[in-house]
């Protein structure tokens, strides 16, 4: 199980708006963690929890723990991703994306065409057109599970 995750963005606020509204909870300030953070909560029982650090800032290792360091040149795209559930619908999922800009395509996951075989189905939404989050409507929570 994973509590949290964290990732940065160039507008911090609008991704944990944009996340919050897909998990039905929450997003506010967060300001421990960055200048200009943001939290989405999603209000389940596990206290599940996505950072969003401004885009010029990272964490790297202190002398006891992990520190928020500014002026750091994000990437234009990386390796980090993530799925999360929603208890939205495929169009609304897409209807969100599209109002911030962002792309937004259903995809196949596993071994041939959908219904072919072994796999399950997800929305890839691309964060301000750059980072990935698979987004699993219901009945894609079902075949991935």
């Amino acid at each position: 199980m994973i509590f949290h995750a964290s990732f940065a963005a160039s507008d911090p606020q609008r991704v944990a708006t944009l996340i919050a509204e897909l998990w039905g909870g929450a997003a506010m300030p967060f300001p421990p963690v960055g200048r200009a953070s943001w939290v989405a909560m999603a209000g389940d029982l596990a206290g599940s929890v996505i950072e969003i650090y401004s885009a010029d800032e990272a964490l790297h290792p202190g002398p006891f723990e992990a520190k928020v360091h500014p002026g750091t040149t994000p990437a234009r795209f990386g390796p980090t991703h993530f799925a999360i559930s929603t208890r939205r619908s495929e169009t609304e999922v897409f209807a969100l994306a599209a109002r911030e800009g962002w792309q937004a395509r259903t995809c196949w996951r596993g071994a041939g065409e959908p219904g072919t075989g072994p796999g399950f189905g997800v929305i890839e939404v691309w964060i301000e057109n750059r980072l990935l989050i698979e987004v699993l409507a219901q009945e894609m929570q079902r075949d991935y599970l």
